[in-house]
């Protein structure tokens, strides 16, 4: 949790002169985008469901981010929370229909940062998850993609990577085993 809250802060801190340098040079943007990709996707897909649209939702933040960049005041807030206001608005955008109407409510009722800082925190717990899978090993880390991001089954991996299920099970649990321990050494 210390980790995550350094990070946050370390990020917040540097957010100013990224900003202020992507603004003089649009090029520079690829600097904030790389800084908050796997917060805004992570933030999408929890809403959305759907990984298609969640990857477009977030190419679009991103978009509309980079368009208005000149128009962005820093008030001491993270630029993520910026960020998070254009998802959830081209989230209500995209979600017209009346099923919605709830997710709706939910969106509409962030209003700042703090309000939203327990959330902030899970999308940090998110994008330390997805960044800890990336340092598995390789064939641990398919295994993590195709049961947990593609949702397939034992059988479903065990076929894609020419395993046994047993070999797959022993895997996907070494690798679960693996990010437990890196996430509560995060959390310390």
């Amino acid at each position: 949790m210390k980790a995550l809250k350094k990070e946050a802060d370390d990020l917040s801190k540097n957010d100013r002169l990224l900003i202020e340098a992507a603004q003089a040079d649009p090029a520079r943007f690829a600097e904030l985008y790389e800084n908050n990709f796997e917060r805004v996707y992570a933030y999408i897909v929890r809403r959305v469901g759907d990984r298609g649209e969640s990857e477009d939702l977030t190419a679009e933040v991103f978009h509309h981010a980079l368009a208005n960049l000149k128009k962005y005041e820093w008030r001491g807030i993270p630029f993520a929370a910026w960020l998070f206001r254009i998802a959830a608005n081209l989230i209500s955008d995209r979600w017209q229909k009346p099923k919605h109407e709830q997710l709706l409510g939910e969106l509409d009722q962030i209003e700042s940062i703090e309000a939203g800082a327990a959330e902030l925190e899970e999308v940090e717990r998110k994008a330390t998850l997805f960044r800890l899978v990336d340092t598995l090993p390789a064939e641990q880390q398919r295994v993590i993609v195709l049961r947990f991001v593609e949702q397939k089954s034992i059988k479903e991996v065990a076929q894609a990577i020419r395993k046994t299920e047993g070999a797959v099970k022993q895997l996907q649990f070494r690798a679960l085993t693996t990010l437990r321990a890196r996430m509560e050494g995060a959390d310390a």
